[in-house]
């Protein structure tokens, strides 16, 4: 399976045009997907696919992190929010007080939340609670949870990413996080980091796990480690597995529909394991 290991900076803009082909087309009115910084490679990839082969469409792609996606959508400024984690209630009722419809929740993808380590590091495994103290600052030095006896640098998203939000409430179980966590702005940036720090770890999306190390998750110390992959992913088998989600004010229609179908059909779900994500609905 590819992994996805380049660079994707902070408001990340993936702007992709249709070619006209060999005629004088009129171009159709573009689609529009701003959001998760998790998932804008892999709507990048969507879009250059789709207008190979339909190149009177366009579609435009724009990152910038799950809650700039909902806001945008929220205020009228995409026709698809891509999110890594589900909307809040609260959300949910701003589109519907602005826009006078409910959104349609799209399950397009699966993810396991991975946690990174440099590839040198002797960690293998860590338990639920193991990361919820060493993210809110109960333990800070390796050696208390089989490592080298080194102080934890950890490394977090930023507060708009959905991976924060979902991480947060899924090993957190909503505490802060320590003051000592630091934050960077995309996925990328905390591989990039943890792969040059030999004492620290990060989190995000199993499609950046290129040049560190995925280790395994417990749920707790009586359960057996398991690492993200395919299997364990759809099956839920792994702590912190999700799905990865598109949302539109209402039932999409028009060319949204048409793009969203061939997402979900087999040519977009094939591309989910090209980029380095799962398809919700395996062969």
């Amino acid at each position: 399976m590819k992994k996805a290991g380049w660079a994707l900076p902070l408001l990340l803009t993936l702007i992709i045009w249709g070619c006209g082909g060999g005629g004088t087309s009129t171009i159709a009115k573009s689609v529009t997907l701003k959001g998760s910084d998790t998932m804008v490679i892999l709507g990048q990839r969507w879009a250059e696919t789709y207008m190979k082969f339909h190149p009177e469409k366009r579609i435009q792609v724009t990152g910038g992190g799950s809650g700039t996606g909902i806001a945008a959508l929220i205020n009228g400024g995409t026709d698809i929010c891509e999110a890594s984690r589900p909307m809040k209630d609260k959300e949910k009722e701003m589109v519907r007080s602005r826009h006078g419809r409910g959104v349609k929740e799209i399950p397009v993808a699966l993810d396991g939340v991975a946690i990174y380590v440099p590839q040198s590091s002797p960690i293998q495994s860590l338990t639920r609670a193991q990361l919820k103290s060493i993210y809110t600052g109960t333990i800070t030095n390796w050696r208390d949870v089989g490592g080298l006896d080194q102080k934890i640098v950890a490394y977090s998203r930023e507060n708009n990413s959905g991976t924060y939000v979902f991480f947060k409430e899924h090993v957190l179980d909503n505490e802060d996080f320590a003051r000592e966590v630091q934050t960077l702005p995309g996925t990328a940036a905390v591989v990039n980091a943890v792969s040059k720090d030999a004492a620290s770890l990060g989190y995000g999306g199993i499609a950046y796990a290129s040049g560190i190390k995925a280790v395994a998750v417990k749920r707790d110390d009586a359960s057996e480690g398991v690492k993200p992959s395919m299997e364990s992913v759809d099956s839920g088998q792994y702590p912190l597995s999700r799905q990865l989600f598109f949302y539109t004010v209402g039932e999409p229609t028009g060319e949204t529909k048409v793009f969203i179908d061939w997402v979900l059909g087999p040519e977009g779900q094939k591309i989910c394991e090209e980029v380095g994500f799962y398809p919700l609905v395996r062969k």
